[in-house]
């Protein structure tokens, strides 16, 4: 009967051994792959606040200053840029030449605060106020120019940015044209 109750005893400390052990070896393995999901997760939130940096820079600096020479920091060559007017154009080169026309009527054109900025994964928003002063003459593209009002403008505009490989790949921008033209004109 001893020997029977030893076993019993033995029998259960096995059991409670096995169970401890593959416990443990469940519990280990759960902690590594929730330790490997934070890295990841942190990696992640690293590059998307790596991205809404840069756009920072795009905007305050590089747009506000029409450095463009360093717009490739933020644009692939071949970026996609669609616009709030609903047309769409490709390729770094002309998406210089229709920003640098913003600032022909308008060379105070700026933007310095994103007051709201969000990304996850490979895409990215920011919104911000795009402002200056209409002081030069507007091409009015049939060869006649709408004369300046001297009138100031400030409106709300965002970007979407989707990125790859440290650029944006395609940008989509929004902002109110009827409401940045009333307030260049004074309507």
């Amino acid at each position: 009967m001893k020997n029977s109750i030893k076993r019993q005893i033995a029998g259960a400390i096995l059991v409670f051994v096995t169970l401890s052990t593959t416990a443990f070896a469940q519990k280990k393995e759960d902690k590594a792959s929730l330790v490997k999901q934070i890295k990841e997760l942190t990696a992640a939130n690293a590059q998307v606040a790596k991205h809404l940096e840069t756009f920072d820079t795009l905007d305050y600096t590089v747009f506000s200053n029409r450095d463009w020479t360093r717009l490739h920091e933020s644009h692939a060559k071949n970026i996609k840029v669609h616009f709030p007017d609903g047309h769409t154009e490709v390729g770094l080169e002309q998406h210089i030449k229709t920003l640098d026309a913003m600032f022909v009527y308008a060379p105070d054109t700026r933007i310095k605060e994103h007051p709201f900025k969000i990304g996850s994964s490979n895409i990215t928003a920011v919104m911000g106020y795009m402002e200056g002063t209409f002081t030069q003459p507007m091409p009015a593209g049939d060869g006649t120019f709408i004369q300046p009002t001297g009138k100031k403008f400030k409106i709300p505009m965002a970007t979407i940015g989707v990125w790859e490989n440290g650029v944006m790949q395609e940008e989509y921008l929004f902002w109110d044209n009827k409401s940045y033209m009333d307030q260049i004109l004074g309507k």
